[in-house]
């Protein structure tokens, strides 16, 4: 008897299949949980999960017992005070005397304790942008750029030898040798009942004896010289390449930094493109993103110089838009990709240039934009460009503009930007 001893250590998520089946049931709570949190935390700040609390109430589960029955009657000495139906009141917590926790008790006479777990980095995100979605996504390059994945399709009788599958060639060869020698293993055993019984009898017929005997010697070497394996046995794994669809998308990010953006105003709009840089990095793996920063003057910057850099200048909003249309001419065609753009700006703009950039949007970015954001950040009534925008929202389903007046209105604002369809 052979005796298995697994002295493998216990996995750290051996628990990981009882977690998930929490975190679907108790999804709703969670969620709002993780809601929450956006508006207490830093929109910055995803190295690390998040404390979740829920009401023990919403994770009780029904328990079985055996209840007592019967109707009974109880008498208990030194009453005085109440009959029988009287309803007694719950004692009051604290110095109200009774209790013996701290606080004053709720008014119904009931509270609840709230059960807290930490989600971890991974499991926050997921459950943050879990249904959100680039709108309008559609596969439009399919018919210009076709990608090829390989598959396996099963076994054929040719091919290289890296590709030979052992076992389904030994499945073969067994079949075979089965097949080509269950005849003459038959007729061997037949023949040797037929020798035992010649042998037995008196006196021995020696020559149908010898004939026996060499039919089976005969047979045996039939069966011998049959090959362990042949090449009709052998079996290659077969791979066939298969034409998949695949979703181009580039995102825009537009960012007003002129004089007008004080540094409240620029915070709030990094904190909106962090969420959206995240989002996309998240949910998706073909988008790219390219950073436009804008004065007077537009330019594109990398991640690093996007968020951190300290140009500033005048405003032209247009000078951004024209850099977009340049760059999705030069690198992005409409036939082959997703276009997307998100412009944040506090909507203050030389009175002659907010007409160009509706100019400009109308005719030059949005008929191959699948999805264009204007984000206008102020406290203040709107300005010329929110204006001038406006009349473009209604002719265009692809076109969205949301106002931001304080930090706590991003990610209610980006959930509306960038929801599902059918959310």
């Amino acid at each position: 008897m052979a005796q298995f001893i697994d002295r493998r250590l216990n996995g750290k998520n051996k628990s990981a299949v009882n977690r998930q089946r929490f975190l679907k049931r108790h999804k709703a709570q969670i969620k709002e949980s993780v809601t929450d949190a956006v508006s207490r935390r830093s929109i910055t700040d995803t190295e690390t999960g998040e404390d979740i609390a829920i009401p023990s109430k919403d994770i009780r589960e029904p328990s079985f017992h055996q209840g007592q029955g019967g109707l009974k009657e109880r008498v208990h000495p030194g009453n005085d005070q109440f009959t029988k139906g009287d309803q007694i009141e719950r004692p009051k917590g604290g110095q109200g005397g009774g209790g013996a926790g701290e606080g004053d008790a709720s008014k119904d006479g009931e509270g609840q304790d709230e059960f807290v777990f930490q989600i971890s980095k991974d499991e926050y995100l997921d459950i943050l942008f879990e249904d959100l979605e680039l709108p309008n996504l559609e596969k439009n390059q399919v018919n210009k750029i076709t990608e090829w994945k390989t598959h396996r399709a099963g076994y054929q009788t040719a091919g290289m030898p890296s590709n030979i599958a052992i076992v389904r060639s030994l499945q073969q060869s067994l079949a075979r040798r089965t097949a080509m020698t269950a005849g003459k293993k038959r007729l061997i055993n037949e023949l040797e009942d037929e020798l035992e019984a010649i042998q037995n009898r008196e006196p021995a017929q020696l020559i149908e004896e010898k004939r026996l005997k060499e039919e089976i010697k005969e047979l045996r070497n039939k069966i011998d010289r049959v090959p362990f394996i042949d090449t009709f046995d052998l079996r290659f794994k077969n791979y066939e390449r298969r034409p998949i669809p695949s979703s181009q998308a580039v995102m825009f990010c537009l960012m007003d930094v002129s004089g007008s953006m004080d540094q409240a105003t620029k915070d709030i709009a990094k904190r909106f493109y962090v969420l959206l840089y995240l989002f996309l990095n998240r949910r998706y793996e073909n988008v790219e993103v390219v950073f436009i920063r804008h004065h007077t003057q537009a330019k594109e910057v990398d991640e690093h110089e996007f968020f951190y850099s300290q140009e500033t200048g005048g405003t032209i909003v247009s000078s951004a838009l024209k850099l977009m249309k340049e760059i999705v001419d030069d690198r992005y065609p409409s036939s082959e990709w997703n276009i997307y753009a998100a412009q944040a700006s506090d909507g203050d703009n030389w009175a002659d240039d907010s007409p160009r950039c509706k100019e400009l949007l109308v005719n030059k970015l949005l008929p191959t934009c699948q999805y264009y954001s204007y984000i206008e950040i102020t406290r203040r009534s709107h300005q010329t460009l929110w204006h001038e925008y406006e009349k473009v929202q209604n002719d265009f389903a692809n076109f969205a503009m949301k106002n931001i007046r304080s930090t706590d209105d991003i990610f209610p604002v980006f959930r509306e930007l960038f929801a599902k369809e059918d959310v």
